[in-house]
């Protein structure tokens, strides 16, 4: 029904619209048929007067037009402009031009393109089924964030596979021989266990027996747990010599046979102490215990065993503690059998901030066994930045007692006699201030000035009068002043590039004794380590030591002053790496071929240089 309404309602517009259209056909086509007579276009023309339009009537029929269709309309009448014949000028001398005017274009349907596309005229409502909702009685998991990945072992790179153990061994003149091995488990973050063994053996030309030999074994385990960790090691370590000194200026006697010294220690240590962590008001704890026992080839021996540790308690920038320690030890030779220990405790307080670190204590010192004093001496520390990363102001005041050990003396001078005196120093007050510090990217510094006052200062002295070519220990009765200047330099310019030095200026005041026997005013110790490249590193290093004095020697011309000159021994190192495996190194020292002696008619190792091979697997 729809259909045929719209079909009759087309027809009637087109009915409408053609007929109009046609009628104006026709008439445009009877015109021609009316201009055959001049004289029939002439009476239409006074039954319908033409309009004159001069050019500037034209001009303001467009300035007039109200609307562009209006304008254009205009513009159409003056393009349409019939010029009359040259017959009619002179028939009508008025009527200069015939013009036909026309109406403004307006489409009308008979000139629009056909769309061939019928409407669709269908009525489809799509169908919506109606939605059922049934809720489920879970939990939902909120899992839009970023899952993260699981762990992936990486498989480990060829070069950067670590080798466990390590062995060098090498030979050169002097008839030295020279190994060292290292052993490890590898890695491990929860436990590590390994092992060493060194071997270093001189002997000089210049005096019989100017022999030499060190030897040292060792195992250490180290186990890391969640909340501590235990460590623990055992060593041993034996040095073999020759009493061989003697004045040359002066012929030994014809029974002269260097005695034969060595030394032995049996040491161990064992330490609990709890992990630290990065958390807030925290509490911490270490106990260790150490021992060793050491002998001669002669009657002395040494045993010794320290028990310390420490509490401390963290309150924000706060730190409260206390640490102890309880050193035990028996000293005995031929003309004597003592115990010597020492209890300490130091309860301080610490206050840390960004620019300043300040500690505060006491150490409590005191003795028993073959002596009983007790001391009370201040335990203070001081750091004051001055230019943030640049440079910080350090002080430090303190004391303590110093145990006399007869291993001790005797790392120092391996050319003691037997029965060495055996008496503890004191430190009464020790004070330091300096500053330390970065110059320049790189650079690091740090210098002191301190002035230590110490009661029975020990000095190893000869005792040539009494066992012809040994020493012995002496002690300054009394209280001496020791006041100098200590510096150190670090340039580091690169990781392949790495400069470092120290000096020590020291002057002695002493109670008793005339000089500070043996103990050298000026002190320069210095090193170079170089990475030329991943093949070839290079090691240096340089000792200055400043000149001494030796007690007098007492003859049968009367004492003699026995001035030891200053020395500079020059070493240096290098080592070639042939591939990840096997590495070959050479070292030579006292380059300089010094003629140097520390102890008196001990005259020092000259020129000698010795190479090896290293294998690690």
């Amino acid at each position: 029904m729809n259909q045929r309404y719209t079909f009759t309602l087309l027809t009637l517009l087109m009915v409408v619209c053609f007929v109009p259209v046609m009628a104006q056909t026709k008439g445009k086509d009877k015109k021609p048929a009316a201009k055959a007579t001049q004289k029939t276009a002439v009476k239409k023309t006074t039954a319908a007067p033409v309009k004159k339009i001069t050019k500037a009537a034209m001009v303001q029929q467009k300035s007039n037009a109200k609307t562009l269709g209006d304008a254009a309309a205009k513009v159409n009448t003056a393009d349409t402009t019939r010029k009359g014949g040259a017959n009619t000028q002179n028939n009508s001398g008025s009527l200069s031009e015939e013009i036909v005017v026309t109406t403004a274009y307006k489409p009308v349907l008979a000139e629009a393109v056909k769309i061939r596309r019928n409407p669709d005229l269908e009525d489809k409502t799509p169908f919506k089924a109606p939605l059922v909702y049934a809720p489920i009685d879970k939990r939902l998991e909120q899992d839009n964030n970023i899952k993260a990945l699981d762990p992936m072992l990486r498989p480990a790179e060829q070069d950067s596979l670590q080798l466990n153990n390590y062995v060098k061994v090498g030979a050169g003149s002097l008839k030295t021989t020279f190994g060292e091995a290292y052993f490890g488990n590898g890695r491990d973050p929860a436990l590590q266990v390994g092992g060493y063994a060194k071997h270093l053996a001189q002997s000089g030309s210049d005096y019989n027996k100017q022999n030499d030999s060190r030897q040292e074994l060792g195992v250490f385990a180290k186990s890391i747990n969640a909340e501590n960790t235990i460590s623990g090691s055992i060593n041993y370590k034996r040095r073999g010599t020759y009493f061989y000194g003697f004045d040359n200026t002066v012929p030994p006697p014809a029974s002269f046979s260097p005695a034969r010294q060595t030394f032995n220690t049996i040491g161990a240590e064992a330490e609990l102490a709890k992990n630290y962590k990065d958390v807030e008001n925290d509490f911490t704890y270490a106990v260790k215990l150490k021992g060793y026992i050491f002998n001669n080839a002669f009657s002395a021996k040494e045993n010794n065993i320290v028990l310390s540790g420490f509490l401390n308690q963290t309150v924000k920038q706060f730190y409260a503690g206390l640490s102890a320690s309880l050193d035990l030890s028996t000293q005995k030779d031929v003309a004597y059998d003592y115990s010597n220990s020492i209890v300490r405790a130091n309860p301080y307080i610490k206050f840390q901030g960004d620019n300043y670190k300040i500690d505060a204590g006491i150490n409590i010192a005191k003795e028993f066994g073959f002596s009983d004093r007790v001391f009370v001496f201040p335990a203070a520390k001081l750091e004051l930045q001055v230019i943030p990363k640049y440079l910080r102001l350090f002080a430090e005041a303190k004391g303590d007692v110093n145990r006399s050990s007869i291993q001790e003396f005797t790392q120092i001078n391996p050319f003691l006699g037997e029965n060495i005196e055996i008496k503890n120093s004191v430190d009464q007050l020790d004070l330091m201030v300096g500053l330390k510090g970065t110059i320049a990217p790189g650079l690091a510094f740090k210098a002191s000035v301190f002035r230590n006052d110490v009661k029975n200062l020990p000095l190893i002295v000869n005792n040539f009068a009494n066992t012809f070519n040994k020493f012995q220990v002496v002690y300054d009765n009394g209280k001496a002043i020791i006041s100098g200047f200590n510096g150190e330099l670090d340039f580091k310019a690169t990781d392949t590039f790495d400069l470092f030095g120290r000096i020590e200026f020291k002057d002695y005041k002493l109670a008793s004794e005339a000089q500070p026997w043996n103990l050298p005013k000026f002190l320069l110790t210095a090193g170079t380590a170089i990475h030329i490249n991943s093949k070839v590193d290079v090691t240096g290093s340089l000792l200055f030591r400043g000149s001494t004095n030796e007690r007098p020697v007492t003859t049968g011309a009367g004492p003699q002053l026995n001035p030891i000159a200053s020395f500079a021994d020059l070493s240096g190192g290098v080592n070639y790496k042939v591939n990840k495996q096997v590495s070959v190194f050479v070292k030579a020292n006292n380059v300089l071929n010094a003629n140097s002696q520390t102890w008196l008619y001990y005259p020092n190792y000259g020129f000698n240089i010795f190479g090896g091979v290293g294998f690690a697997f």
